[in-house]
């Protein structure tokens, strides 16, 4: 049966959401997704921890609880050691099993630069998914990550930022999206999604898109990870900005006054990044000191949603 007809298909491609949603009871849907990246980091553990983190937020984007785990992984074998392929699935492990998920197997293959991820297979009540469709105006954004670590593992890579500088933030990185979903399913949340490759104009504008809204978004209110803006103005950058900046430019209107090295850092793609949570205004303030009181510490008010004929961003 095509997808477009099969009722029970209740999250499909249509919005570009984190991943599918298929109901199999009036009580039960499975979230279906499956993420991998190239190392953002040289150690191999911490690799396959934020790999992991990065596959399992699309579940938690969702509303879900993930339950189970498929490790992809691409590797060259006869380049790179069997110790470094165990440190990188072991901080995979230990992420699935953080996130009380089964590791269940996986798939394995040749390849010349070693990729990692898992395929995650989650559970949510039917009636409480959350998608990047239904923003509402008057709603407020809160962020729940702080942004720029495309273009920190870059630098770390080109000799611009010492490993040193790095080491701090990756806990942060690779710290699961549970704690914050498991706080906003507290409470009425009306959209959701993750902040990953597209950046956090990229997935807003989505946000917007599926949600036919106009969200304004404050540059002074986005938290950013230490150094992150400095890196882009010792020239650093990361391959993705110029495909994430011709995504949103039709859509994007900015009004704050930002050096070349703020604008730039606007389009950083993102590994394991924060959820992004279109909540009412009346509960923002709530919201946030939940999650700051459990360690989300740098969860932050970033924006509001207003009505609008059409999609797009404003930058103020």
């Amino acid at each position: 049966m095509p997808a477009s007809v099969d009722p029970n298909l209740l999250v499909g491609f249509e919005t570009h959401d984190d991943a599918a949603v298929y109901r199999v009871s009036d009580e039960i849907a499975l979230i279906s997704t499956v993420d991998f990246i190239t190392p953002p980091v040289d150690d191999p553990t911490w690799f396959g921890r934020i790999a992991a983190a990065n596959s399992l937020s699309d579940i938690y984007a969702m509303g879900g609880r993930p339950i189970t785990a498929l490790n992809l992984i691409m590797f060259p074998s006869k380049k790179l050691g069997i110790e470094i392929l165990k440190g990188i699935l072991q901080g995979g492990s230990e992420k699935v099993v953080e996130a009380g998920a089964s590791l269940a197997g996986g798939h394995s293959v040749e390849d010349d630069e070693p990729k990692y991820g898992l395929a995650v297979t989650g559970i949510v009540s039917p009636k409480r998914i959350l998608t990047n469709a239904g923003a509402k105006p008057g709603d407020l954004l809160i962020l729940t990550k702080p942004l720029g670590t495309g273009v920190l593992f870059n630098a770390c890579r080109s000799g611009k930022l010492p490993l040193r500088d790095l080491e701090p933030i990756l806990p942060q990185v690779a710290a699961l999206n549970r704690t914050a979903m498991e706080i906003a399913l507290k409470f009425e949340v009306h959209s959701c999604t993750d902040i990953t490759g597209f950046g956090i104009l990229g997935h807003t504008l989505e946000m917007a898109m599926a949600s036919s809204v106009r969200i304004d978004l404050e540059f002074s209110a986005l938290p950013s990870y230490p150094n992150s803006v400095l890196m882009y103005r010792k020239g650093e950058t990361t391959g993705s900005n110029r495909s994430n900046k011709k995504f949103v430019e039709d859509f994007l209107h900015i009004s704050a006054r930002l050096s070349e090295e703020q604008h730039e850092w606007l389009f950083d793609p993102q590994t394991s990044g924060g959820l992004l949570l279109s909540v009412p205004a009346s509960l923002a303030e709530i919201i946030l000191n939940e999650l700051r009181g459990a360690e989300v510490s740098s969860a932050s008010v970033i924006g509001k949603v207003e009505s609008s004929d059409h999609p797009e961003i404003r930058l103020v």
